[in-house]
């Protein structure tokens, strides 16, 4: 039997972690028994309820062996704190391999603390770059990338920037897993959420808009001004805004922030959000995988940045990129329509499947 550690943290983590978890269950019944046990890791870095426990909750994942608990700091602190959390349950657990997702400081401190105790270090999405080294969330990646034994791209220009590292060994090509969540879920979105009834909102009728990103949060400038335009855009369409708890503050603070047609509410669960996603007007984001949902659903998507990692939805021309200035996001969610209908670059929703496939062999041979 091959041990495998999880570590997750943040609302896309547990997303991505969904598909795997269930992927590696699956594995076992078909070999009838347990050859791959795995062991969760959360480190706590999202812990308001809205952002962690109900995702566990609504998608059923299990309960998480091990919850550090770190909650918010520097990132430096929060990584430090991560790494000791995560260095003891590796030297107690004496794992196989451990097992990254993304790029946050979870994704980090568990392939760090991996590397120094000499454990294999398997990444899922490996290979993205935005190119911004501003970005802790692209120094996150490129570390952990440089870091790991096996290198899950879900995307060929995910394998093409890590053979431009010089990455070539343990590469794979397999997909994405937020892919294979957003369409074992819509459904049961379709069926069980009561969203659009609860802000009486209209398919098609509506803006859905997220912000998150410290460059974005952090710099009130450009806050107030992608709510300029949030204001400006609420005097034709309702606006929902599910506001992150990095938002909240300052949100407070704005009166114009109270506009009828602009609606703030605390964040949704993930199936509300797959169902707001599918049936908006226009998506306004600085996700990375809000993107690619909006992309998943074919929803037309305005992102407050001047780069992405996820350029294929660029060159779609299902989403389009304008930073944050008033005046260009209001005119890019005016202008705003549908690209090519082009088959997915993200796989065909599987990957989850594929991963495990690889890792259980690679474990076995090793």
């Amino acid at each position: 039997m091959q041990k495998i550690v999880s570590i997750v943290g943040a609302r896309p983590q547990f997303i991505k972690a969904g598909p795997v978890s269930q992927a590696i269950d699956a594995y076992n019944r078909r070999l009838g028994h347990l050859q791959l046990q795995e062991v969760v890791v959360h480190t706590g870095q999202h812990y308001d309820d809205q952002m962690s426990q109900i995702f566990f909750d609504e998608l059923k994942l299990r309960k998480p062996d091990y919850n550090l608990g770190v909650g918010s700091g520097t990132h430096g602190a929060q990584t430090g704190e991560m790494l000791k959390g995560i260095e003891k349950i590796l030297l107690t657990e004496k794992s196989d391999v451990v097992l990254v997702y993304g790029d946050t400081n979870s994704t980090l401190a568990g392939a760090l603390a991996a590397a120094k105790l000499h454990i294999p270090v398997a990444h899922v999405e490996a290979g993205l770059r935005s190119f911004n080294r501003n970005m802790p969330e692209e120094i996150n990646r490129v570390m952990t990338d440089h870091l790991s034994s096996l290198l899950f791209a879900p995307t060929t220009t995910g394998v093409k920037n890590l053979r431009k590292e010089g990455i070539t060994e343990g590469v794979h090509l397999v997909g994405d897993v937020m892919y294979d969540a957003a369409l074992e879920h819509l459904k049961l979105a379709q069926s069980k959420s009561r969203v659009l009834k609860h802000f009486s909102l209209r398919p098609k009728r509506y803006v859905l808009a997220t912000v998150h990103r410290a460059e974005n949060t952090d710099r009130l400038e450009r806050l107030h001004s992608i709510l300029e335009a949030l204001e400006t855009l609420s005097q034709q369409w309702t606006v929902v805004l599910p506001v992150h708890p990095r938002t909240r503050k300052v949100l407070k603070g704005r009166a114009g922030a109270k506009s009828p047609g602009l609606v703030l509410t605390d964040p949704v669960s993930y199936l509300d959000m797959l169902l707001l996603e599918s049936k908006a007007r226009v998506i306004i984001t600085d996700s990375g995988g809000v993107q690619k949902e909006a992309f998943f659903f074919r929803v037309p998507c305005v992102t407050l940045r001047e780069e992405t990692e996820w350029v294929e939805t660029i060159q779609s021309g299902w989403n389009v990129l304008v930073g944050t200035k008033a005046r260009s996001i209001v005119k890019a969610v005016m202008n705003a329509k549908g690209g090519d209908r082009v088959q997915s670059p993200y796989g065909k929703g599987d990957a989850a499947r594929q991963l495990v496939e690889v890792l259980a062999g690679r474990l076995e041979n090793s």
